[in-house]
């Protein structure tokens, strides 16, 4: 079937910030590299001014632009809203956009709260009973070692998981001058490090154990209190974590360890995940995205140790679908698989993953995790003993 007489899935884009200019370069390539069952068509930009939103539109392919994502809800080009803006707006728009029949992706987290995160999963259900699809944003599902990780747990490589160590280390608000941002506004975020980058580890450890967190014990703190404001004199109030510690433990019985931080020198994007099981364990770190370690601890101790993995191979989750073998992939690359897997979804009449109720099992995560450390590190359950 040729691409023009795929049926076409028009695609409104809301925020054209630093996700906005990801997802427009997935939505670019997605069909270049995937075999796509429908054709996506970039149809439409939406900003909260005109004028701004016009220059993205032009700068990232899009044909149209408008100023106020609520136009989207009306045009007949657009078939799904992608939604690239701080937290705070998620669940308006999203819920916004199924109830007029539009399918909807979703940066993370879902939501800035649970109730906002449950709002938004229930109207999730109800659209998906009129074949109207959803889909939360959690990118590093797509890298190709860790989805390869994810396999060889599914295959019982590791055997039963005794202990997950996860981390997420960045440097950017290192430096006690960095200015504000909507990032470190709580109204506008939600949380810092903690919803920022500790949600990706939290979805990261339930997508490669496909097991749950059941309750948590935590520690979060601010250590810069104030920064300069970025468009005048003066300083204005921090009101988010500038760094998150966790402990978890599994559904499989298994300990978990969690560590989220925006200060941590030296780290540019760190997420890592390390597991130990009962026949071996697996480790994983973003800053050399195309590796995975792994140990087989099944093997003679005269030759066993952590091997690397060059996660370029054909037979390898996504990989096939780019350049030869040791020709790694990057950042980008992981939101065009995502891209790719979400419309081969829809035109499959399938909820794609994650679903809105795995962002909602993420939020409960992150609120368990902000409730503990408001009572002095308190073990706290997750509700419904989910991730």
């Amino acid at each position: 079937m040729t691409s023009t007489n795929r049926p076409t899935l028009g695609i409104g884009l809301v925020g054209h910030a630093f996700m906005g200019r990801a997802h427009s370069h997935a939505w670019r390539s997605a069909d270049a590299f995937f075999d796509l069952p429908w054709r996506p068509v970039l149809s439409v930009l939406a900003g909260r001014d005109t004028e701004r939103a016009t220059a993205a539109a032009t700068r990232l392919g899009w044909a149209n632009a408008v100023g106020d994502w609520k136009d989207l809800l009306e045009r007949d080009d657009v078939d799904l809203i992608d939604i690239c803006t701080p937290g705070d707006s998620h669940a308006e728009i999203a819920v916004a956009a199924l109830q007029a029949g539009k399918h909807v992706l979703c940066e993370k987290p879902l939501a800035n709260t649970v109730a906002e995160a449950e709002a938004m999963a229930a109207a999730a259900e109800r659209a998906a009973r009129r074949g109207i699809r959803s889909m939360v944003g959690f990118t590093y599902r797509r890298v190709p070692a860790l989805a390869l990780a994810r396999n060889l747990v599914a295959q019982g490589r590791i055997g039963a998981i005794r202990h997950v160590r996860a981390q997420y280390l960045q440097d950017w608000l290192a430096d006690p001058e960095a200015p504000l941002s909507w990032r470190l506004d709580r109204r506008r975020a939600g949380s810092g490090a903690l919803g920022d980058i500790g949600a990706h580890i939290i979805d990261a450890t339930r997508f490669v154990t496909g097991e749950t967190l059941t309750g948590v014990s935590a520690l979060l703190d601010t250590f810069v209190t104030e920064r300069p404001l970025p468009d005048g004199p003066g300083n204005g109030p921090v009101t988010v974590d500038d760094a998150a510690l966790f402990l978890g433990r599994l559904s499989g019985g298994g300990l978990a360890s969690f560590e989220a931080s925006r200060v941590a020198a030296g780290r540019k994007n760190a997420l890592r995940l390390e597991l130990n099981g009962t026949r071996g364990s697996l480790a994983f770190d973003l800053e050399a995205m195309n590796e995975l370690w792994f140990h087989d601890h099944t093997e003679e101790p005269a030759t066993a140790g952590f091997r690397r993995i060059l996660v370029t191979e054909p037979q390898h989750p996504y990989a096939g679908r780019w350049w030869p073998p040791g020709h790694g992939l990057g950042y980008d690359h992981s939101f065009t698989n995502e891209i790719a897997d979400l419309v081969i979804a829809i035109a499959a009449g399938k909820d794609p993953e994650p679903t809105f109720a795995d962002g909602l099992s993420v939020q409960r995560v992150l609120a368990a995790v902000e409730a503990s450390a408001a009572d002095a590190g308190r073990w706290t359950a997750t509700t419904g003993a989910q991730t």
